[in-house]
């Protein structure tokens, strides 16, 4: 990282309450982790994307000078980790143009990629402009069942990048989000990722927000399959030992306390879409009543510091019972937000993956209907799952989000 760089820290900046108020109680830092969703352009088609279900209606890309100045304000302002990601960010025919800017600024740059449009001309060119990182996915161990999930033809193609990778002394660092489809070829995943030369990989559970929301039904697997799938991590790690560093996300419908979500929204990360909309959060979009704040129209400081949106769930003033009383809030911050409001209507509720939620039954409910679904005859193919519902990332349509309350 070029530390030469002129820095705001922002560490003295004031507190700020929910509403945009300057409150002593409660003192905001910096937007340390900073995700520029580049574009929502993307070749695959995957079940299980979190990107919005009507992400065609967005307004047009943000310039290449329009990147820029966020990514030098908010450096100014303190941020040090930067995500690229999409959509498919490769896609972006500036992206080493970006990448170059970033590492002047002194940023640590993290491509987060499925690896189509990268050949050996642009590894280099982003090699050269100082790209520090790739992150690239898979959707299966098998040629097959990789296709099928993103409806490409894409699998042969992961592994030529993967070479590339390797090639240009990059990391190799693999991502696999993990369901029903495809959680019981967890070692077969694990297998593939050590035959790739892997050193990180991340199984990581779907979280049910955009397309996977769209599809919960069809991809929360049961808790059979979980247990099996941390077992066969377990015994992979036992045997591979510091060669590789596996992470292995839990779904959040299996666990009875929430997550941190971004160490609460407001905290340290921001994310800005292809648009330019400021998000706290990656589906911060699905909240109702959430004026978000475009970069178009303001500097990253006052988004971060000054926006009613970025201000909304700070601090702890906005929760209700249990939360509220709940010495848990602390650790917790009551959890997601946006799956409190998907699954009960609220987005002020306690996140319902928590037992104390008088909610937590709609957790337990869709994993019941996991349980009945896999007691159902076994889909033999994928083709067969195509037909029992799944509805594939497409930009050709739009689909709005509906709630729990409004499913059920």
């Amino acid at each position: 990282m070029n530390t030469s760089a002129p820095v705001g820290h922002a560490l003295d900046a004031p507190g700020v309450a929910p509403g945009g108020t300057r409150s002593r109680s409660h003192t905001v830092g910096p937007p340390l982790w900073l995700l520029l969703e580049l574009t929502y352009r993307c070749p695959l088609h995957c079940v299980f994307c979190y990107n919005p279900t009507d992400f065609a209606n967005t307004g047009p890309e943000l310039s290449t000078a329009d990147w820029i100045r966020v990514l030098r304000e908010a450096r100014a302002l303190g941020a040090v980790q930067l995500g690229l990601s999409g959509g498919e960010p490769l896609a972006r025919d500036d992206l080493e143009e970006i990448v170059a800017e970033a590492h002047t600024l002194g940023f640590y740059i993290n491509l987060i990629t499925s690896g189509i449009g990268m050949t050996e001309a642009r590894i280099k060119a982003l090699k050269a402009a100082g790209l520090d990182h790739i992150q690239l996915s898979f959707q299966d161990s098998t040629r097959e069942m990789n296709d099928f999930l993103s409806s490409t033809r894409t699998f042969e193609l992961k592994a030529k990048v993967a070479e590339l990778i390797r090639t240009h002394d990059y990391p190799m660092v693999l991502n696999v989000v993990l369901h029903r489809l495809n959680i019981d070829h967890v070692g077969e995943i694990l297998a593939m990722a050590e035959a790739l030369g892997a050193q990180y990989v991340e199984l990581a559970n779907t979280q049910y927000y955009g397309w996977a929301w769209l599809n919960r039904e069809q991809l929360l697997p049961t808790r059979a399959q979980l247990e099996r799938a941390e077992a066969a991590t377990r015994a992979f790690r036992e045997r591979v030992g510091a060669k590789m560093q596996i992470y292995f996300v839990v779904p959040d419908y299996f666990e009875t306390r929430p997550k941190a979500c971004m160490s609460g929204l407001g905290s340290v990360f921001l994310a800005v879409a292809p648009d330019g909309t400021a998000l706290p959060c990656h589906a911060a979009r699905t909240l109702p009543g959430l004026e978000l704040p475009n970069v178009r129209g303001a500097d990253v400081r006052a988004i971060w510091y000054d926006s009613p949106a970025f201000n909304r769930f700070r601090g702890d003033a906005w929760m209700k019972e249990p939360c509220r009383s709940c010495p848990e809030k602390v650790k917790d911050f009551g959890g997601c937000r946006c799956q409190a409001y998907l699954l009960t209507g609220d987005a002020d509720n306690a996140d319902p993956v928590c037992d104390l939620s008088p909610h937590h039954h709609l957790v337990t409910a869709a994993v019941a209907r996991a349980e009945r679904a896999a007691a159902a005859p076994a889909v033999a193919a994928p083709q067969s799952a195509r037909a029992q519902g799944l509805t594939f990332r497409d930009h050709r349509v739009s689909i709005p989000v509906v709630i729990e309350e409004k499913r059920t």
